[in-house]
């Protein structure tokens, strides 16, 4: 069972949540450009760790779990990164970032009183959004338009209410589910 955990896409949803803490730390010290390698390092990760997954075959509930907790460390601690090196921006795309995250939190909570656990669905529209975000929260970051990250934000939360749909559908904990059409096509339990 050991041997099948330890593989290179869940070594690199546990980096990412290693990662976490780092982010917060660069931010306190007042490091933006370790602030930012780090961050794009996390997005790399998780783009990386389901790719290898299904190409190397090593696909797991537990891979999916951890990859799922990888994501939550860093939605959870780039918001406040991202507040205490750019405070301006923070409150300039306030409204968007608190959009985000009630995006993000209102699956996993409902995951957590339905399941008592992170619903792990990795949906094609999450990685999409993912895509989006992982591209246009960086450039916001160095400057760039805002626009772009708003965007990415609308379709993230599209992907998230279809996490709340799946959610809502199953009577059974599953992971890695990639759309609602998916879900409805399950067989009745």
């Amino acid at each position: 069972m050991l041997k099948k955990a330890v593989n290179i896409p869940n070594l690199l949803s546990i980096l990412r949540i290693l990662i976490a803490p780092l982010l917060l730390a660069a931010a306190a010290a007042g490091l933006p450009g370790l602030f930012l390698f780090l961050f794009v390092l996390s997005l790399l990760s998780d783009a990386l760790d389901g790719f290898l997954a299904r190409r190397l075959n090593q696909v797991s509930e537990w891979g999916a779990q951890l990859d799922s907790w990888g994501d939550l460390a860093i939605y959870l601690s780039a918001p406040l990164g991202v507040w205490l090196l750019w405070p301006s921006l923070m409150r300039q795309e306030l409204i968007f970032i608190l959009l985000g995250l009630a995006a993000f939190l209102l699956p996993i909570l409902l995951g957590f009183y339905k399941f008592h656990r992170l619903t792990s669905y990795h949906t094609h529209a999450a990685k999409i959004a993912a895509v989006f975000l992982g591209i246009t929260t960086p450039l916001l970051l160095i400057g760039g338009p805002a626009y772009p990250f708003r965007i990415a934000i609308i379709v993230f939360l599209i992907a998230e209410l279809e996490e709340v749909a799946i959610t809502l559908r199953l009577n059974r904990w599953q992971a890695n589910i990639p759309s609602i059409f998916h879900c409805c096509r399950l067989p009745p339990e």
